[in-house]
């Protein structure tokens, strides 16, 4: 595991299911993503991704798998799936139920979260999370208005509001993962051309800070070393169709080089209903 609170989290929202979504009725889709991504550090490959996202005017679901590859297999091994769905309401994303099953050198772990109104309704959690005297404790209070971290890869950017702009990046991202509860903080950085198989286009690039709430042990030298870490951004690129904005690129420094995880294929599409609507005024072109 990448010791990388940003990447790792996504990289464990993929390696962790999709049953969940499964058996749920899905609303009308505006626009669809399957995407692709290497995870790597220091240009070394070490595990590969899949996600698919589908999303409408008031609703979202995410699935993905993952697994370790390169080097990495001699080493050690993993795969893992995982799901999200939830509401695009009140201009934000309000995640309902999240689930992770992953499995790493046959230890397993998982996670499945209710949630309503924003807060945490029902969590069940394997293993459960160790006691320890300087962990900071979860509360009703730090469990308030939080995301799943599968959904919390994703930003979502309100009509009429400008997609590709700097407003996709100046948040705070609330999530929790059944573990800990931490703010993921987005900064503006600029906007540049990216390329890929099925994406060409401006990328909104944002710094990324991690801000820890609850559930952490302070005293962990790891913790500390996220919270100073400067080195951290994510690359930002729009869902045909949608208003949700999907990471193109993750690039996080840990102190055994740099972590990137990055897309090497992004095929998005719009319904033909979505095509045919009004764009609103301050809405990116294609």
């Amino acid at each position: 595991m990448i010791d990388a609170v940003f990447p790792s989290h996504i990289w464990r929202g993929l390696l962790a299911a999709s049953a969940l979504l499964a058996g749920a009725v899905p609303a009308r889709a505006e626009g669809r993503l399957d995407a692709k991504y290497v995870l790597s550090v220091g240009g070394v490959e070490l595990g590969r991704a899949s996600v698919v996202v589908q999303a409408g005017a008031d609703s979202y679901e995410i699935s993905g798998s993952g697994r370790i590859t390169g080097v990495m297999r001699a080493v050690s091994s993993g795969k893992g799936v995982a799901a999200a769905r939830g509401m695009l309401t009140a201009g934000k994303m309000v995640p309902r139920v999240y689930a992770l099953n992953a499995e790493a050198d046959g230890k397993k772990e998982g996670a499945r979260l209710a949630m309503a109104g924003g807060a945490l309704a029902e969590m069940e959690v394997d293993p459960p999370l160790k006691p320890a005297p300087d962990r900071v404790p979860l509360t009703n209070a730090t469990l308030q208005n939080i995301i799943d971290p599968m959904s919390g890869a994703f930003v979502y950017v309100p009509a009429p509001t400008e997609l590709l702009s700097a407003a996709a990046c100046e948040r705070a991202v609330p999530v929790f993962d059944g573990r800990q509860r931490y703010d993921i903080v987005l900064t503006y950085l600029r906007t540049e051309q990216v390329k890929v198989s099925g994406y060409k286009g401006p990328a909104v690039v944002c710094g990324v800070r991690y801000q820890p709430v609850a559930g952490h042990r302070p005293s962990r030298y790891t913790v500390q070393y996220m919270v100073d870490n400067k080195d951290m951004f994510v690359w930002l690129v729009p869902i045909a169709g949608t208003r949700l904005m999907a990471p193109f690129k993750v690039s996080v420094a840990t102190m055994i080089g740099t972590a990137v995880f990055q897309v090497t294929s992004f095929e998005a599409k719009a319904d033909d209903k979505a095509k045919d609507e009004p764009v609103p005024v301050n809405a990116a072109k294609p």
